[in-house]
């Protein structure tokens, strides 16, 4: 038992990766109230706000000065990132004042996305299911901002910190990638076909 490996880190974490069936299960005999309008939309939400997160990660670190050459050219920045950004490095030295203002960060993230699925749907159901997709997007989209802007990830199994509540999750890059695009695969597959009146 003690030879016991797990993808991510607390074990706890690795049951994510039945978000996606339980959300598919939960959903799929009595489809969503959501059309798929709503649910482009809500995805253009996340995705942008996944760049603003990765914009604030970078700059973020930049200021802790884990980022050297960031002062300069960008096409600098990225051949230099791999080899040296590690995450998990980081919260050891991060000041605690910083890693204060990263997990109200993320606290916000939270409350915003939740915010979002108040005002888009009217049932408790449909809310969970706004809220999951847009997690997703922002997610999905926060790594490939990261990826495109300073390099990183520049493997889809570099480790990497993907939360700091209650504790911080280490997991490669490819676990939260592969629940957040099963989940939004789920969900629109349980999104009703195109009827009168069954939309928001």
């Amino acid at each position: 038992m003690n030879d016991l490996r797990f993808i991510a880190s607390p074990w706890w974490v690795n049951l994510l990766i039945f978000v996606p069936l339980l959300v598919f299960l939960w959903f799929r005999n009595n489809l969503l109230m959501i059309s798929k309008k709503h649910l482009f939309i809500a995805a253009l939400f996340g995705m942008a706000f996944g760049f603003v997160e990765a914009s604030v990660a970078v700059y973020l670190r930049a200021a802790a000065g884990f980022l050297p050459g960031f002062m300069g050219r960008l096409s600098h920045l990225t051949q230099k990132i791999p080899s040296f950004y590690q995450p998990g490095q980081i919260l050891n030295h991060l000041p605690q004042t910083l890693l204060t203002v990263e997990v109200e960060r993320e606290a916000a993230t939270i409350i915003m996305l939740a915010s979002l699925a108040l005002l888009t749907a009217k049932k408790f159901r449909d809310r969970c299911a706004i809220f999951l997709w847009v997690f997703a997007a922002w997610d999905i989209s926060y790594y490939l901002s990261l990826w495109l802007t300073i390099g990183w990830p520049d493997s889809l199994t570099n480790p990497d910190v993907l939360f700091l509540i209650p504790v911080p999750w280490y997991a490669p890059v490819w676990f939260p990638i592969l629940v957040s695009s099963l989940t939004m695969i789920a969900i629109a597959l349980c999104a009703p076909k195109r009827r009168k009146g069954v939309f928001l």
